[in-house]
């Protein structure tokens, strides 16, 4: 499995939909590290309906020195992860 990315000017958009949560949070750090300073948020598209697992890790336990805070949508099936300008 891979993560599935869209970009809209300075939102991305990370679909980890079907990942193990290890692998989603692996995948998701790197990214974070290696993005653009341009990306001013992520959006991680983690679905609620087959269980929180996903959910769970990316709302309590993903860490990352560019993510300055966490937004839970009004979709239950999203985290916007809102980043840090400098780092």
């Amino acid at each position: 499995m891979h993560i599935t990315k869209t970009k809209q000017g300075t939102i991305v958009e990370l679909d980890i939909h079907g990942m193990y949560a290890e692998d989603a949070k692996r995948r998701i750090e790197r990214y974070l590290s290696a993005a653009d300073p341009k990306v001013k948020e992520v959006i991680v598209i983690h679905g609620y309906h087959q269980g929180r697992v996903l959910q769970h890790m990316v709302r309590t336990q993903l860490k990352h020195r560019r993510i300055a805070s966490k937004v839970i949508s009004l979709n239950e099936g999203q985290t916007r992860l809102i980043l840090k300008t400098e780092i």
